[in-house]
């Protein structure tokens, strides 16, 4: 329903009137309510739609560099060598969508495996999401990055082969979107994580020790 929603053609007040009391149906309430929240959130601070809601953070060094394009221009092809993260951007390039867990996941390893600026990939989405709001969408992004709305997003750093193995354990979605998955076309992992997951928090702690 997010892009009924985007485009007004569904008003949340309508859905929360079929929404029962039911587990699933609680989440979807949560969710609906992250969305008027994020909305409110940018109507407060109308600047963090493209600068840090926390701006202590930007003291977190980023890359921005020739070679940090080049690992952009990968990532937004869906070329990284990591499965579950080329599939959620390719299916997003074929088809203007993908799941709110994938989106998480590949923002994740923009900001934390990359070390690139959340802005490049919030402005990715926003070109070919079909429900891309700017609320949702930049305070998603900030939320991931750990600049925005959550106290320690931080040290939430999404391992891509571990989520993969959780929500597609059979490979089905990788196959989907992924053909040349099983094939000497497919690129080795252009990083190494655990190597990436302690250079993120490193630059985390660089910019949180020297911001006190």
């Amino acid at each position: 329903m997010s892009a009924a929603l985007r485009w007004g053609l569904v008003h949340p007040r309508q859905l929360l009137a079929d929404l029962g009391p039911e587990h699933g149906h609680d989440v979807f309430t949560n969710e609906l309510a992250w969305r008027d929240f994020y909305a409110d959130v940018l109507f407060r601070a109308p600047e963090s739609a493209w600068q840090n809601l926390d701006r202590r953070m930007d003291a977190m060094p980023v890359d921005t560099d020739a070679a940090a394009l080049a690992r952009f221009e990968r990532w937004a092809a869906g070329r990284t060598g990591f499965p579950i993260v080329d599939a959620g951007m390719r299916q997003l390039l074929a088809t203007g969508w993908m799941h709110n867990r994938v989106r998480m996941l590949v923002a994740s390893f923009l900001v934390k495996d990359l070390h690139l600026p959340w802005q490049w990939g919030a402005r990715h989405f926003m070109a070919h999401l079909v429900d891309a709001d700017l609320a949702s969408n930049q305070h998603g992004w900030q939320w991931t990055a750990g600049t925005g709305t959550d106290a320690a997003p931080y040290f939430r750093i999404f391992n891509p082969f571990t989520q993969a193995e959780r929500f597609d354990p059979t490979g089905e979605y990788r196959h989907t979107w992924v053909a040349e998955l099983d094939t000497a076309d497919y690129p080795a992992p252009m990083v190494d994580h655990s190597v990436e997951r302690d250079e993120a928090l490193r630059r985390y702690r660089h910019a949180t020790v020297g911001s006190r």
